[in-house]
Formats: C-alpha cells, structure tokens, sequence
C-alpha cells in the first residue's frame, strides 16, 4: 500500500493549476519533505512566486494525465545546499537546459518535474515551468530528498538514463551520456566541484509510457496539503506529524553541530538534549545533505530511506541542514518513506549502508497516534 504521506485523501482533489498563492504552502512542505537537504526554500519561494506572478499559473498534470505527445524532462540544483544560499542561479540557466535537453532529445519537452520534492528543488520547478511555458508533472524522483543521482526512482524502477545537462551560473553547459548513474553521479559531482559547487541540470526523459510506475506521484499537491496544515495550524508541529502520520522523535535544544562541505556535499552530524516531557534525553542525527540517522543510548530509531525532518518548535516550518544552530529550540519528525524505497533494489540504492552505514534497515512505524 502506498505512503499516507504521499497519497491525497479520496475526498482531496489536487488542483488543476499552482498559482502563486500555493507557493508559501508548497515551500513549507517540500522543506518538510527535504530531510534537511535540497536546499533552504526562502529565496527559490520569492522567484518562483515573482515567475507565477509574471507568466501565469502553471498547469499541474498527473501522471495519468500525460499524453502519447508528452515529454517530460525532470530538472533540479545538485551541488551542496550550503553555496547554494551565495550563488544564486540564473534565468538563463534553466532556459539554455531546456533547448539542450531539446536538442539531445529530439523533441519538444513539454512538462517538467522535480527530481525531488524536498526543499528548493521541490519549489523553483513551479517557477521554471512557468518562465519556459510548459506544465508541471504532480510528481517526483524521490518522494523526499536525496543526496545522489542514482537514488531516484527511475533508477529503482530500472527506466535508463539516456543522457544529462548540467549548466552553471556564468554560461558553462555540459552534457553527459554515462553507461549508467553511478557515472553519472561521479561526472555530475565533478562538474558541480569545478562550478564552485552547486549546478542546474536536467536528465531522465520520461514518457507516458516510461513515467507510470517510475516516479513517485501527486508528490507536488501533497506538499501543498502539508504545507496549509504547517500555516493554518495553532500547533504546526503535532499537525504537520497527524499530516505525515510522523512521530516526534524528541522535543529539544540543539547543543552541538558539526558539519563541513566536502566533495559537493555537507557532512556532519547534530545533538539535540530533550527539554520539557524529553528532559534527560540525548539524541545524535547523522546527516550528508540530508538527516540521514537518528540515534539514542546506542539504539537506531530511523533511519533511510524513511524520513528524518528537523522542525522549529515554535513554527514548525523545517531547518535545513545548512542553518542548524547551537541552541535553536527544534523537535524531531521521521515518518515511513514510499513503498518503493523498501524494495530491495530500493534499499540496495538508498538504505543504510548505501551511506556507509553498517546498520540494518528497520521499517519505521508510527507509535504515537494522537
């Protein structure tokens, strides 16, 4: 059975169009589904609601939707989230992407989707189908965020990648045909390296035929649910998790953040003390990009590929790993991940020891039904 959390109710429809009234919801919910990583949402919320507001809405398509005639491109930032908050990306970016990938392809491309729903790279693609006139496909790569290029859902579903586009703030564009991701990853991460650390790109053409099956679906709406119940709620925390069906790990002071940018990635690792209920408590939460681990007293209480999603206490709107802080008041979602990601091929790509992490993967499941 598919995620709750990634699944609208029977009684929702998801909208036709995003307008640039969903933005400031659709930004909280993909910072949610960012696991700390994909990027702080703030600046990608204003240009990709400056973009809606100058080009009109976007038309949301499902994966049913999609037509013999369609082609879908999936877009994102790849780099560490870190120089992404100095080096801010250009129009121009996404514009030279699209004709490339239109050339390589042979094609018009006329949807784009989001590689991952989680942080900046679950918002800016609302702005960019919006500047290059095209749709946005109600989907997904990865139903949360994900550090590398081989742990998206196509690669689980085994759909190849014929080729990639990467381009840069100051004009550079490369593209790449790899044998198969990890390359892709490996060439990808050096090109970003060599961009001063973070890219644009575009990969994975996708069909009506190659998409169904492939990508996560109705990700884009269902950030925009979560998002309204963070912002309309008196207790953002307790309704973002009945939203999730997540749990609250711990309620706590951050004391302690270590983390550094290495190889186009950040790297580290935060302890939170319990306050309040949690008072005594101490918990570790591993990270590369994303929240990868969470720890206490030796035992593993999630872990990937389920989702880890640090929250402010107050606001409920999540941290990215980028602006963790000594003494920031935080609590500690996790929920369980797609269904896809604990297949075997799933957990072979983005479990545990995928990150190095000589753990067992144990299915997360919700404790607290409040």
């Amino acid at each position: 059975m598919a995620s709750p959390s990634l699944v609208p109710p029977a009684a929702r429809r998801a909208p036709e169009h995003v307008t640039a009234d969903d933005i400031a919801a659709l930004a909280a919910g993909a910072a949610i589904f960012g696991t700390g990583g994909g990027g702080a949402v703030y600046t990608s919320q204003l240009t990709t609601e400056r973009a809606i507001r100058e080009h009109g809405p976007v038309r949301l398509l499902s994966v049913d939707d999609l037509g013999p005639d369609d082609a879908v491109i999936m877009m994102s930032g790849i780099g560490a989230p870190t120089v992404g908050i100095e080096m801010l990306s250009s129009v121009r970016q996404i514009e030279t992407l699209l004709d490339e990938a239109e050339r390589v392809a042979g094609r018009k491309i006329t949807a784009i989707m989001p590689a991952e729903i989680g942080g900046s790279n679950g918002v800016s693609p609302a702005g960019w189908a919006a500047r290059l006139g095209v749709a946005l496909l109600d989907a997904d790569g990865m139903g949360r965020a994900f550090p590398e290029a081989t742990m998206i859902s196509t690669n689980v579903a085994g759909v190849p990648c014929d080729f990639a586009v990467l381009s840069d703030v100051v004009g550079n564009l490369v593209t790449l045909r790899t044998v198969d991701l990890s390359w892709l990853e490996r060439h990808a991460r050096a090109v970003t390296v060599a961009a001063g650390g973070i890219c644009l790109g575009a990969h994975y053409l996708l069909t009506a035929d190659t998409a169904a099956g492939a990508v996560i679906p109705n990700t884009i709406s269902t950030a925009i649910r979560v998002g309204h119940a963070l912002l309309e709620s008196t207790e953002p925390v307790r309704a973002v998790a009945d939203e999730l069906e997540a749990d609250v790990l711990i309620t706590g002071k951050i004391t302690d953040v270590s983390r550094r940018t290495e190889g186009g990635f950040v790297r580290g690792s935060l302890t939170i003390a319990g306050i309040g209920d949690d008072r005594g408590r101490l918990q570790r939460v591993e990270l590369r990009n994303e929240n990868l681990v969470v720890l206490e007293d030796g035992e593993v209480l999630a872990t990937v590929p389920d989702l880890i999603t640090v929250v402010d206490l107050e606001t409920g709107h999540a941290i990215s790993t980028e602006m963790l802080r000594y003494g920031q008041r935080v609590s500690v979602l996790a929920w369980a991940c797609d269904p896809l990601w604990r297949t075997e091929r799933g957990l072979e790509l983005a479990g545990p020891r995928a990150f190095g992490y000589d753990l067992p993967y144990v299915p997360f499941e919700r404790k607290d039904s409040r």
